[in-house]
């Protein structure tokens, strides 16, 4: 996993995983294993999975031609409300998207280490040991 900076001014964490070393199949295998950690885990709340790519294609949008499909899981880590522009930073998601050989999954840092460090341990996960 590698941390990086989108467009000069978003903190994200990336994990590129080849199909070789994981035993998921597809998106839909990626989204199951990442929805269980969050089911296990009692500081988060289940909002959504989003299917960017049905969206896009919907709009007649612009997709990569490398990307087959792209999901977004949406979830709160709400342990604390300390304030009124913390929902700026709120709820979180973790992209995934499936290439040809690989799928490439990713989430903006959170302002709460303990968001990063789950986050990241659900994503290292899917790495097969």
């Amino acid at each position: 996993m590698k941390q990086t900076i989108l467009q000069e001014k978003y903190p994200v964490f990336v994990l590129e995983l080849p199909k070789t070393e994981t035993t998921c199949a597809n998106i839909d295998d990626v989204v199951a294993r990442l929805k269980k950690d969050i089911a296990a885990d009692k500081r988060v709340a289940d909002i959504a999975v989003f299917d960017h790519y049905a969206h896009t294609s919907a709009l007649g949008g612009e997709i990569a031609a490398d990307i087959i499909a792209a999901m977004n899981l949406v979830f709160c880590f709400g342990v604390k409300l300390p304030g009124p522009l913390v929902l700026s930073v709120r709820p979180r998601s973790i992209g995934i998207a499936e290439m040809k050989d690989k799928f490439v999954i990713s989430f903006m840092e959170a302002p709460m280490p303990v968001a990063n460090d789950a986050m990241e341990s659900w994503v290292k996960a899917l790495k097969d040991k």
